[in-house]
């Protein structure tokens, strides 16, 4: 949700993919990709925002910390990043999600925006439920 410089961007991905590898994920049993070169995620995005209302999102903690953080009235990209983090989730009809305590909320948010769209347009998302590890 912050703009980074290209040359930083790129060695992010080149970093986060070796630390991916380093921790012995073996890209012969999995699937390793840009999730930035699947416009899927950005219209599915667009999609569950045009379902998701502003006050609902307003509210969440992680908006109102990081807009504080950032000393301003704060981007519609940091205010709509959870819609993105539950069209990630629900794209691939995930069931269960690793998440950390920070982020049960936006898990909370994925699973109302499925059963919305579910209940709108028929079944079609499973309701992802929580995996919480204390690591």
């Amino acid at each position: 949700t912050m703009p980074k410089e290209p040359t930083v961007l790129r060695q992010n991905i080149l970093d986060t993919t070796a630390a991916i590898l380093a921790c012995g994920i073996d890209p012969k049993k999995c699937i390793l990709f840009r999730q930035s070169l699947v416009p899927e995620h950005a219209e599915l995005a667009w999609i569950l925002g045009c379902l998701t209302n502003v006050p609902r999102l307003l509210r969440l903690p992680q908006w109102k910390m990081k807009r504080a953080s950032q000393n301003s009235e704060g981007t519609v990209g940091l205010l709509t990043y959870p819609v993105l983090q539950a069209a990630d989730i629900l794209l691939y009809k995930s069931t269960r999600v690793p998440v950390g305590e920070d982020q049960v909320l936006h898990l909370e948010l994925a699973q109302d925006i499925a059963q919305h769209f579910n209940k709108k347009y028929g079944e079609f998302f499973p309701v992802p439920k929580a995996i919480l590890s204390e690591l």
